[in-house]
């Protein structure tokens, strides 16, 4: 199964289209070359180290909340980090 995960931009490096977003305690840097205007604090859908767009921090805090209660968090951060090492 994929997943894309929302994720909370903590760090940009707009030179080179990537920023680095935070999840669950994990930090991982990703393309950002398909979504405009990226900010700090903005909350992307990642997927195999690419953000596919923003989503409102709203959007984002229920999306992580019914996957906590799924027990998934961890599950998505790992396949997560695995698709990315693949590519």
């Amino acid at each position: 199964m994929c997943l894309a995960l929302p994720a909370k931009v903590v760090a940009l490096d707009e030179a080179g289209d990537l920023a680095t977003v935070a999840l669950d305690g994990v930090r991982k840097q990703v393309s950002t070359a398909l979504v405009e205007d990226v900010a700090l604090g903005d909350y992307l859908l990642i997927h195999v180290g690419y953000a596919l767009n923003k989503i409102s921090p709203d959007e984002a805090e229920r999306t992580l909340a019914l996957m906590a209660e799924a027990g998934l968090i961890a599950e998505a951060v790992a396949s997560e980090e695995e698709g990315s090492t693949a590519a």
